[in-house]
């Protein structure tokens, strides 16, 4: 994803964080996420497992096979979902279905958004947040010097007691962000996620899904090979690509990508963070988006419902769809292919 866009969720924590220390937080609005389960597989992973997992390093795990999926996601990224309700639900009433995935972006040292999360749960959904260590040194995260605050994440986490999917210091192998390419050396930031999740675990945390998230391979992306973990200390991979100009379709936005991954691990994919804009064919490219989740076996996808009403270009189209009923019926019609 490119830098405007990038530029926008960095406006959105900065918003959060004023929002915490004044009374609107009263006012917090959950967006809808529902956990769908996979085929002989719980949610939630016993604490043998993963304290099992913990010593597994990445060159010693066999990948897993993919899991059958029973029920698609279909997530939703509204700017204001924090403070309001109401964009959430309009998506829903647009689209015919309610989400059950609502992303959020939290920026470092904020607290778990407990609120969010319960107000999401009392409508059958989970919370979807990426946590983006913004001009920390990641160095002395996997040193353990931020260790007080991601502990009481973690507790926080584990005291909500219901499904949650974490990701950290997403699009890594891009070069916009500071944890990131050219930026950040991937061993760094490999140690600093490792630590983040055996904190969790030594915690006591049996309900997050840990995913990681990697920009679409193109562009001031990098192939995200040096960037791997290792299975033990991943559940999902996440995608992020928009489709941008008119000759955009799933296998040239995201086909290359799927590929490399698949060389890496058979975890379950996600579509994480992806959108059609009106100069790409919105309503033309819909269905092809669809089709290309449900034949390359993708877990579902999150739609980033954001419209640029100033200064919008090439990489800040319009892409909400409320207001488009071409794009609307595509989008009825992609749930269907799915099985909503």
């Amino acid at each position: 994803m490119l830098q405007h866009i990038n530029c926008l969720k960095r406006s959105l924590i900065l918003r959060i964080d004023r929002c915490r220390i004044s009374p609107c937080i009263t006012a917090v609005a959950i967006a809808s996420i529902g956990v769908a389960l996979l085929s002989g597989c719980s949610f939630l992973r016993t604490s043998a497992e993963q304290h099992g997992a913990a010593q597994t390093t990445a060159s010693a795990t066999t990948p897993a096979s993919p899991s059958v999926i029973r029920k698609p996601y279909m997530g939703v990224f509204e700017p204001d979902e924090l403070t309001s309700f109401a964009q959430v639900m309009g998506f829903a009433r647009a689209v015919g279905h309610r989400p059950n995935i609502v992303l959020y972006y939290s920026g470092w040292l904020q607290p778990f958004e407990t609120a969010f999360a319960e107000k999401a749960r009392a409508i059958g959904a989970s919370t979807l947040v990426q946590i983006d260590p913004d001009g920390v040194d990641l160095a002395a995260v996997a040193a353990g010097e931020y260790d007080g605050y991601l502990s009481a994440y973690a507790r926080a986490v584990r005291t909500f007691g219901h499904p949650v999917i974490i990701g950290f210091g997403h699009e890594m192998n891009g070069g916009w962000y500071s944890w990131g390419f050219r930026q950040t050396d991937p061993s760094t930031w490999i140690a600093a996620w490792r630590h983040l999740v055996t904190v969790f675990r030594n915690q006591g945390v049996h309900n997050v899904k840990w995913l990681w998230t990697i920009n679409r391979l193109g562009g001031k992306a990098e192939l995200p090979q040096r960037w791997w973990p290792g299975d033990s200390y991943v559940d999902w991979i996440g995608i992020d690509g928009y489709y941008y100009l008119p000759n955009n379709t799933f296998n040239n936005v995201f086909g290359a990508t799927i590929a490399v991954i698949r060389h890496i691990t058979n975890k379950p994919i996600i579509l994480s963070e992806t959108a059609i804009g009106p100069i790409a064919g919105q309503a033309a490219k819909i269905p092809g988006l669809f089709a290309g989740i449900k034949q390359n076996h993708i877990l579902g996808l999150v739609w980033f419902d954001v419209g640029w009403h100033k200064y919008p270009g090439l990489y800040r189209q319009n892409w909400r769809l409320e207001g488009h009923p071409g794009a609307i019926a595509a989008f009825r019609q992609g749930m269907a292919l799915l099985g909503r």
